[in-house]
């Protein structure tokens, strides 16, 4: 064999996953590697499938609501809301002023929690450990909340149909206040350490860079979407549960990269709080479960509900056949949808890019695999 047979390689192949810290969950991706750069990357899922959908085509509308928490077990509130919003629609129920306000401000409190364990596990998959520690820290106080108001600290099963199952408890609303009248400082911790930290910069800025025609012809959603520059936040476009009546903004990327990503979840924290004081400084009196049927025959016919969960549009769409439970019942998962964008953005990258990218779309495996 001579000297140049030798020298000379081929593409290679290797695994990323199913069991490695930095792809977030049990996802396989198939790496064709030059050297160090990445030509292509095939994602490979389904080792955390557990049949949420067709279980919950084998209960009826009420008994299906907790398997709803296990498919994103990092934003569980904002998953039950989905569900639960579309079928109260489907039913025509009307939930009492207080109990929609209270499901807002928990859907923003996890909202913040799920982008501080984003933040955390996004910083130190690219080396940076202080990170990690500080948001665990905020995030802890925020699964207090939970554990106040729903008993549970992570699949929560936070509310029923028609409201919730529990008022908030005495000194909850203290608590509450609390928390956002210190978070902004700890916010501004955070960027003190990463926004303008040169290591930090080289590792996001330019890295899995996507426009906004490619965004958008991708279905991207949510922070993904909005770091390409598309307006683009069911709150605003389709306000549901009472978003319209508070103030905030969207904050939007311009060069469509993993900075750009990381800085607009920052600042979705930052609005989140915002909408959490407006609530806490008018939060009206009165009950906070309205009427609903014990067993739920909603109409005959084809629903879909769709809200802006921490990592995008997560949509329910439900077929109802007139009886107590659905037909047909589909989950539009955020991450499921960017994770297919994966090929794209680590194309011509290094392979230590990839780990940055795959955090930059903070995917979930169970609501990906369901």
């Amino acid at each position: 064999m001579d000297r140049q047979t030798i020298l000379d390689t081929k593409e290679l192949e290797i695994n990323m996953g199913p069991q490695h810290p930095s792809t977030h969950g049990v996802l396989r991706v198939r790496l064709k590697l030059d050297g160090e750069r990445v030509v292509d990357a095939e994602s490979i899922i389904g080792y955390l499938h557990r049949g949420v959908e067709k279980i919950a085509e084998n209960r009826n509308y009420i008994k299906c609501v907790p398997y709803f928490d296990r498919t994103d077990y990092i934003a569980a509130v904002s998953n039950v809301y989905g569900y639960v919003l579309g079928v109260e629609k489907m039913l025509g129920i009307e939930v009492p002023e207080r109990a929609r306000r209270i499901r807002i401000m928990m859907t923003e409190f996890n909202r913040i929690a799920s982008h501080l364990l984003w933040l955390a596990t996004h910083a130190i998959d690219i080396g940076a450990m202080t990170v990690f520690l500080y948001c665990f820290r905020e995030r802890e106080e925020v699964l207090k909340l939970f554990e106040a108001i729903f008993g549970a600290r992570l699949t929560t099963h936070a509310f029923r149909l028609g409201g919730l199952w529990l008022d908030m408890p005495p000194g909850f609303d203290a608590a509450c206040r609390k928390f956002i009248d210190e978070f902004p400082a700890r916010v501004d911790e955070y960027e003190q350490l990463l926004t303008r930290n040169r290591i930090w910069l080289e590792r996001t800025q330019g890295v899995g860079v996507i426009s906004a025609e490619e965004a958008i012809d991708w279905g991207l959603s949510g922070p993904p979407l909005r770091g390409s520059g598309v307006d683009h936040d069911i709150r605003k476009l389709r306000p549901y549960g009472g978003y319209e009546q508070f103030q905030f903004d969207v904050p939007m990327g311009k060069n469509g990269d993993t900075y750009d990503r990381y800085l607009i979840r920052l600042e979705e924290m930052r609005q989140s709080r915002r909408i959490i004081a407006q609530i806490l400084d008018d939060l009206p009196d009165g009950p906070v479960r309205g009427r609903a049927p014990k067993i739920p025959k909603p109409p005959v016919g084809e629903y879909y509900s769709a809200i802006e969960s921490p990592r995008g549009e997560l949509g329910y769409y439900i077929v109802s056949d007139g009886s107590p439970q659905p037909f047909r019942l589909r989950i539009r998962p955020p991450t499921f949808i960017s994770l297919q964008a994966l090929r794209r953005l680590v194309r011509g990258h290094l392979v230590a890019d990839v780990v940055a990218i795959i955090g930059t779309l903070d995917i979930v495996l169970g609501e990906i695999d369901r």
